[in-house]
């Protein structure tokens, strides 16, 4: 396995060996993501924390509306709540990652770096804005269901979330140097995708032959998992954890194929 994620993992390595620069890179470009603005960093959880606000108080507070008996939970807010923030950092990281390489292109030109610097910068500045908010579920919803220790599992499933991202962007950024159409196209699939995954409808909604194509959605596992986790206080199903190692194996094949074709064109597209 190694041997046939070679190129993946000498990218790993090149990031390891580069964690400092990394990490004044993310937080440069967490800082400039508001620069100039008055509320300054304050503008990067705002917006997150005003949709998820509106959503409670919108279905659970103004209509107190209702989901049906097989639903994790009965309140529309709290379920909405329960995905669309992870649904959000998804899209945020992945957008963002998957244009990285193109802002930096200039700077790849003239500085032999390695490019999984950039998608990487990106994905960690984008968590650095939601990994707190999606961890504050935690101590919210844990009352709910008597401090169920299947809250937990967010915990490994956010890093797993974030991993996801890193390889999808880096991916999606080799591809977008080569066709740049690309980033239109994944920016309008970000859009359609969310209705294609159990962020607003819970599973069982779904028609049920028609329930495999969720699967094909690669947050919908994560979803199910937090909604698992923050709703019911229970650890996720093993299919859960099982679609999701599926996602990240896949996502790590098709990158090193694509980093094993692209390395001596990269910057040339750049």
């Amino acid at each position: 396995m190694m041997h046939i994620l070679s190129s993946l993992g000498e990218d790993f390595r090149a990031l390891w060996s580069l964690r400092r620069l990394v990490g004044v890179l993310t937080r440069r470009e967490f800082e400039a993501r508001n620069a100039g603005s008055v509320g300054g960093i304050l503008w990067a959880w705002l917006p997150p924390l005003l949709t998820v606000f509106a959503y409670y108080l919108v279905f659970d507070v103004v209509f107190s509306m209702r989901l049906g008996e097989h639903a994790p939970t009965s309140r529309v807010g709290a379920y909405l709540i329960v995905g669309m923030l992870p649904w959000m950092a998804f899209a945020d990281a992945t957008q963002r990652g998957m244009s990285s390489l193109l802002d930096a292109g200039g700077m790849l030109q003239k500085n032999p770096l390695p490019p999984a610097i950039f998608p990487a910068r990106a994905v960690l500045a984008s968590t650095l804005v939601f990994s707190p908010l999606v961890l504050l579920l935690i101590p919210i919803y844990t009352p709910a269901h008597h401090f169920g220790l299947g809250v937990t599992a967010v915990l490994p499933l956010y890093a797993l979330q974030v991993l996801l991202c890193f390889l999808l962007a880096y991916f999606l950024a080799i591809f977008a140097a080569a066709l740049r159409d690309v980033v239109q196209v994944v920016g309008f699939l970000l859009s359609i995708g969310i209705f294609l995954s159990p962020v607003l409808f819970p599973v069982t909604m779904f028609p049920e032959p028609w329930r495999w194509v969720l699967w094909l959605n690669p947050m919908s596992a994560f979803v199910m998992g937090y909604q698992s986790a923050l709703l019911q206080g229970m650890w996720p199903p093993a299919e859960v954890w099982g679609v999701v190692a599926i996602w990240l194996s896949a996502l790590g094949l098709v990158l090193n194929m694509a980093l094993s074709r692209s390395r001596d064109q990269l910057v040339d597209w750049l």
